[in-house]
């Protein structure tokens, strides 16, 4: 009488709702769907005889049962597992009554998001009845939207990927005051500086090859780049008009560049009212000192490196009185 009363009520529906078979149509299974809607169990990959019930709760059916490799049952007594219950009687249930009796509950699922298993944004178009998955196919005009949603989240995952030109402008900001946090959490809290540059990423490679350099500006913005450039300028220009990048990375600017290229300056350079910390560098490109007070190196320790170089790079210059030679990263000539 009660599967009668499920089935009538369900003839009777609104206009939306397929009338339901009549109940002499309807396979055992059908009718006991109606009275366990909850127990509808839609099997699991694999060798095992699992369930998922619609209902959200796992079953396992015995091997030897005569269901075990049926797609669909009805789940009519469990042991009580929460965890994992043993079906301990089950009856076959045909799609097509699933679909003739529940087509209402059945939902379209449109789901973008990122695979941790497969290192990709994964898109695809479900049917769905509660916890059961009835179909899933590939969603391949998925929106840009909802694919750059779905990469954050690997980003989230993977972290960002900082190259040393990204990583040297995310120092050069860190020192402005009003730029906003460079800190990776708050970088991945900010959705809106990184959504518009991830519209076309789909794998995990395609995520640790993102240059971080241009989204960087653009979350800054015009104005706000005039200021980094005034106040922590990427690069430094040389007497001879050759540009050398700045490092951020440590407790001060630095720049390294040969000794003979600074030649004539008589004022320690400085990048936003600091100090530039210098590395000068032999004419084989090897480290000879290191300062922060260029004036004070030509009055001291420059006739030491002059009196040591001299022999081992005489085709360069090593003038006595460095402040009044001219800059160069020329060699004199052979023979003279």
């Amino acid at each position: 009488k009660r599967l009668r009363r499920l089935v009538a009520s369900r003839d009777g529906g609104g206009d939306d709702v397929l009338p339901a078979p009549p109940l002499a149509a309807l396979s055992a299974g059908g009718m006991d769907s109606l009275a366990y809607p909850d127990r509808i169990g839609l099997r699991r990959k694999g060798d095992d005889a699992r369930f998922v019930l619609s209902g959200g709760k796992g079953a396992v059916l015995a091997s030897e049962d005569s269901l075990a490799a049926q797609r669909m049952i009805v789940a009519l007594d469990l042991d009580g597992d929460q965890r994992e219950a043993r079906i301990r009687l089950a009856a076959r249930l045909d799609e097509a009554d699933l679909r003739a009796l529940h087509g209402d509950r059945i939902g379209q699922q449109a789901l973008c998001e990122w695979s941790r298993r497969e290192g990709r944004v994964v898109a695809r178009l479900q049917e769905r009845l509660g916890a059961l998955v009835l179909s899933d196919r590939p969603w391949p005009d998925a929106p840009a939207e909802a694919m750059a949603a779905a990469a954050l989240e690997g980003l989230r995952l993977d972290g960002l990927p900082w190259t040393p030109a990204a990583a040297r402008l995310r120092a050069r900001i860190a020192l402005v005051p009003d730029l906003g946090s460079v800190a990776d959490a708050d970088l991945l809290s900010d959705d809106d500086w990184l959504l518009p540059w991830l519209g076309r990423v789909r794998t995990l490679a395609d995520l640790r090859g993102l240059d971080l350099v241009e989204p960087l500006k653009a979350r800054i913005g015009w104005a706000g780049q005039q200021r980094l450039d005034q106040e922590a300028p990427g690069q430094f220009t040389t007497p001879l008009g050759r540009r050398v990048p700045i490092d951020y990375g440590g407790a001060d600017p630095s720049i390294e560049l040969r000794l003979q290229e600074l030649f004539g300056v008589t004022r320690h350079p400085a990048v936003g009212g600091r100090p530039l910390r210098i590395t000068l560098l032999s004419p084989g490109g090897k480290p000879v000192q290191v300062t922060m007070d260029l004036p004070g190196f030509w009055a001291s320790s420059y006739a030491d490196v002059r009196k040591d170089m001299r022999g081992r790079y005489p085709r360069h210059p090593w003038p006595e009185d460095p402040t009044a030679a001219d800059p160069t990263v020329r060699a004199k000539p052979r023979g003279t």
